[in-house]
């Protein structure tokens, strides 16, 4: 087995993920990457439904292509300035960077102010666009940092958080941008409230501890074709960390698919109203963050600091809970919306709660352990650019797999069928990545006690 695999000593198994969260070393970064990612989804959101309930009062545009154009705009940056924001990470502290990365948030907010009092939605979406520039050269920071700051026990523990994090802010920004777009003067507490999430994001990272450059005379490129490319020919140095970038970037895809699938999932498949939509969105994201969290205890099941083996556990659970996603549906036979609170008396949409918990629970199992393999297995002097590869390979295949379903449910495909397809496709890029690396089976096999050390 890999050596960078080692056994922990009775002290780090008395270790808890969670006293990190009182520790400078980890707790500044958390608040900082948490904040972060509430804001981008609670302005993206907030300005989707102003666009989407009130198109006529900003552009003679479909509100279906705003909305396309919008998701484009935030997502574009990770493809055109991950290397560079790699490159950066590499050659200067990242503490230091992440200061002027969230202090560059706070004059983005002030754009977005700006747009909003000249009614120019031109500038909203330049807002919007700068919004993912700034997290795309936030993401190498946040990964690449935690092998600086936390020891090798603590790697698959301090993912676990960050990857739960993640999700609750995600899912917190989503319904607050919603809510907030839909109170009276509106606009002003959009406002309000992203100025105040970035200053305080900003504060809490002048807390984060230095963590001095790897690769300090590195010389910055700014092709970012070219770039791209030999970020990704670093991850490809390790047969185990390309795989495992690989993994996450199905694993996003995955989510992608499902989130972006779920209101009409919810609407024309269950016959819910919004409240069942927001259910389920809060059931899905809890579940990634609590299968996120429990993999620092399975991983020291067996004294390890990095569990490889989580992974073809977890990736068998999301296979068996996505197709019973598909194929559990119950049918909308009246074709009425019904409420929450009669559905669950009912008992109709329990099976795809628990469907969607365990989806996400399995997700997180999949994935944390991917994360933290990656981190302690790419060479110092060019980590940020492995995790660089890995948001340029994130992006990808979820704008793939984005066009991929647009094509199929064009084609009259169902949204219990795209699930079907994708739950089995899901089924064939893991069996591919096990084979190509047997040592995530070979471990999972320890792990369950089929198969000795």
């Amino acid at each position: 087995m890999n050596d960078d695999i080692k056994h922990a000593g009775n002290e780090d198994s008395q270790h808890s993920q969670f006293t990190l969260l009182r520790e400078r070393r980890f707790c500044p970064l958390f608040i900082t990457q948490f904040l972060g990612a509430f804001n981008d989804n609670a302005y993206k959101n907030a300005l989707l439904v102003l666009l989407v309930f009130g198109t006529v009062a900003w552009t003679e545009m479909k509100p279906e292509v705003l909305a396309n154009l919008a998701a484009g705009l935030f997502i574009l940056p990770f493809f055109l300035f991950s290397a560079t924001a790699g490159q950066f990470a590499d050659k200067y502290d990242k503490a230091w960077l992440a200061r002027r990365v969230k202090a560059l948030e706070i004059i983005i907010i002030a754009l977005a102010a700006l747009g909003f009092w000249l009614h120019s939605l031109p500038v909203l979406l330049a807002a919007l666009f700068l919004l993912g520039l700034q997290s795309t050269l936030f993401g190498p920071v946040k990964y690449a940092i935690l092998p600086q700051h936390l020891r090798a026990n603590e790697l698959v523990g301090g993912n676990a958080l960050v990857e739960a994090g993640t999700f609750v802010a995600i899912l917190f920004g989503t319904l607050a941008g919603g809510l907030l777009a839909g109170m009276d003067n509106g606009i002003i507490w959009i406002v309000v409230v992203c100025f105040i999430v970035a200053i305080t994001g900003f504060l809490a990272s002048c807390r984060i501890p230095a963590a001095p450059a790897p690769a300090p005379d590195l010389k910055i490129s700014l092709n970012p074709f070219a770039e791209a490319l030999r970020c990704i020919g670093l991850a490809r140095r390790k047969r185990s960390v390309f795989q495992s970038v690989l993994g996450i970037s199905w694993f996003w895809a995955y989510g992608i698919l499902v989130l972006t699938q779920l209101p009409a999932y919810t609407n024309i498949v269950l016959g819910g109203d919004e409240k069942l939509l927001t259910a389920l969105l809060a059931v899905f994201s809890v579940g990634i963050g609590a299968g996120s969290l429990i993999c620092e205890k399975l991983t020291r099941r067996r004294g390890k600091v990095v569990e490889p083996g989580l992974v073809p556990i977890g990736a068998l659970g999301m296979t068996i809970f996505g197709l019973d996603l598909a194929l559990g549906a119950p049918a909308n036979a009246s074709g009425e919306l019904q409420p929450l609170s009669e559905m669950l008396l009912q008992g109709s949409a329990w099976r795809v709660f628990i469907d969607l918990l365990l989806l996400g629970g399995f997700g997180g199992l999949y994935c944390v352990p991917l994360y933290a393999l990656v981190q302690q297995r790419s060479k110092a002097e060019y980590r940020a650019r492995v995790i660089a590869a890995n948001n340029i390979l994130n992006s990808l295949f979820m704008v793939l797999i984005s066009v991929a379903a647009s094509v199929f449910l064009g084609w009259g495909f169902s949204i219990p069928m795209l699930f079907l397809c994708v739950a089995l496709l899901h089924g064939v890029v893991t069996i591919y990545i096990f084979s190509v690396v047997p040592e995530f089976l070979i471990r999972a096999m320890v792990w369950l006690g089929v198969r000795d050390q």
